[in-house]
């Protein structure tokens, strides 16, 4: 039976080949265990997808497209952030600190949320293929404007065509990872586009480092023309990827959809237990003639307990996701400077390793993303992610009243304010990166998915405006006190999670209208099926009460 069944606030049953008669008295042999969807679980035992067959690493180059969206993204802002400490590039450009390098800065932010509404436009009526191929294109056009500025005016036109274009990749991008991936490869395949962040921002900042040698200025154009690089590889790879199977089933093309799955979810078996429980969901859950079809449609967002709870979820991690402190990595020079890092080749070498151990931090929670619990993660991390930025601001405050009364500053304590920076870095990445492609993908329903990831990539962006604008003039002026701010924050940020976070991991796309449905989702998100399974590692019952 389908995860809506026919009332949707009744809570799925399981199918009869699961709960057979055993109750919580009377178990059958075998091991005991708790799970968010009996039936879910019991389809992926028997699925046994090949993880190394031709169709399976397929399907791993076509994550690898939506990957080189957000590498894209990733790629700016550790281009910029290098870039904005040349000397060649201030002088031709005429770029002085504080203002109007917040404008150079947040211009893209800006481009970026006008082009969300047309993002979602695109996605949804024109597929996630043609979506990401557009946004590469509009890409490569704003890196010809600022890849041959001669003056600032230029530049900031270039950034604003740039912004522009990432919105498109990155709304069409991970609503096709989520899409394409098998229920329990999904927390994975959606991590895995995220830190796609890092396979741009890395790149940036060790080309940056390496062309800086260069002292003219093609030591900061040659790093803006490799933006296209990864834009390049999406649009001749879109040719060679299937659309995604929601995208097709809610443009009444099912038998396309459904060969999807076989191929790729059921190891080419129609019968299969997997395809035909994804197959059934997306049936009820989707509508050939939902409000993708009508652009101008954001109602139930608004009006609807389901859309209101879906949309809470994804305001938290849009906005916590930009503002927890991480936006100060846009200024790492600026913020490596205070720490008393002067020089503009160590600031670059500090920024690398940053980068890395951010990376690692990120890739780390990728392969645990299937089996660990969202809501818990993203509390008890965010948490910790106010200490880090405690122990750093404490440190610097340190620094600050010793630079006052004596001129000089005591290395230790700069050194240990490095360290708690770059261990917030690296709880960030751990919490925040794979969740911030998984948490909206989830919490949406196919035919609101676009306009759903539109919303927060305007919200993402508008908080990125605040960082990029605000954040040069607030280090310029008060410094190290800034970063009390994120501290206070990240708490505040700690509480919402464990007050509203819906758990989504274990259960299918659909399966999770139930839990939207419910009174409290919160709660509804929280409540388990308890299994039988048997030696031979099959699941036999379903434990009743």
């Amino acid at each position: 039976m389908s995860s809506h069944g026919s009332d949707r606030n009744e809570k799925p049953e399981t199918s009869p080949e699961v709960t057979a008669t055993a109750t919580a008295a009377h178990k059958p042999h075998g091991k005991e265990k708790a799970v968010h969807n009996a039936e879910l679980y019991a389809a992926i035992q028997e699925a046994n997808i090949n993880p190394w067959s031709r169709t399976s690493i397929h399907l791993y180059f076509s994550i690898f497209v939506a990957f080189c969206c957000a590498v894209a993204n990733g790629y700016d802002g550790s281009l910029m952030t290098s870039i904005i400490a040349m000397p060649t590039f201030l002088n031709t450009i005429g770029v002085t600190k504080g203002s109007s390098e917040s404008v150079i800065f947040s211009l893209y932010a800006v481009g970026a949320m006008v082009g969300a509404p047309v993002a979602a436009t695109i996605s949804d009526k024109f597929g996630r293929r043609k979506s990401m191929f557009s946004g590469g294109g509009v890409i490569i056009l704003g890196m010809i404007v600022i890849s041959t500025s001669n003056t600032y005016a230029q530049f900031v036109v270039g950034r604003f065509i740039l912004g522009f274009g990432i919105a498109i990749m990155t709304v069409a991008a991970p609503a096709y990872a989520v899409e394409i991936a098998p229920p329990h490869w999904r927390g994975r395949c959606t991590g895995f586009y995220n830190c796609g962040w890092f396979g741009g921002s890395i790149p940036a900042a060790v080309v940056t480092f390496g062309t800086n040698y260069m002292g003219n200025d093609y030591a900061w154009r040659v790093p803006l023309i490799l933006q296209a690089f990864a834009c390049t590889i999406v649009m001749v790879s879109v040719f060679f990827i299937p659309e995604s199977p929601r995208y097709l089933m809610a443009n009444d093309r099912e038998d396309e959809a459904l060969a999807f799955l076989v191929k790729y979810h059921g190891n080419g078996d129609p019968n299969s237990r997997l395809v035909k429980l994804e197959i059934e969901e997306m049936r009820e859950g989707i509508r050939i003639d939902g409000i993708d079809k009508r652009w101008w449609d954001y109602r139930p967002f608004l009006f609807t307990h389901n859309g209101r709870w879906r949309m809470a979820q994804v305001l938290m991690i849009s906005i916590f996701g930009q503002f927890s402190g991480n936006g100060l990595g846009y200024f790492n020079t600026t913020i490596f400077n205070n720490l008393g890092v002067t020089e503009v080749p160590q600031q670059l070498g500090y920024n690398i390793l940053n980068q890395g151990l951010s990376a690692i931090g990120a890739l780390t929670a990728v392969t645990l993303t299937d089996r660990m619990p969202r809501r818990k993660v993203l509390v008890i991390g965010t948490f910790m992610c106010a200490v880090a930025l405690a122990a750093n601001s404490g440190l610097s405050a340190v620094l600050d009243k010793q630079l006052r009364e004596t001129g000089e500053m005591d290395l230790s304590y700069g050194q240990g304010a490095l360290a708690s920076y770059f261990l917030f870095n690296i709880i960030f990445s751990f919490t925040y990166t794979p969740l911030q492609g998984a948490i909206p993908t989830e919490a949406l329903e196919t035919t609101t998915r676009a306009k759903g990831l539109a919303l927060s990539g305007f919200i993402v962006n508008a908080m990125g405006f605040i960082n990029l604008f605000a954040g040069p003039i607030a280090l310029e002026n008060i410094k190290y006190k800034y970063i009390f701010v994120f501290v206070a924050w990240d708490v505040v940020e700690a509480i919402c999670w464990y007050l509203f976070g819906v758990e989504s991991q274990g259960r299918t796309l659909e399966q999770l209208e139930w839990v939207y449905n419910q009174p409290n989702p919160v709660k509804a998100s929280l409540q388990v099926d308890k299994i039988i399974i048997t030696d031979d590692g099959k699941v036999a019952e379903k434990i009743t009460a």
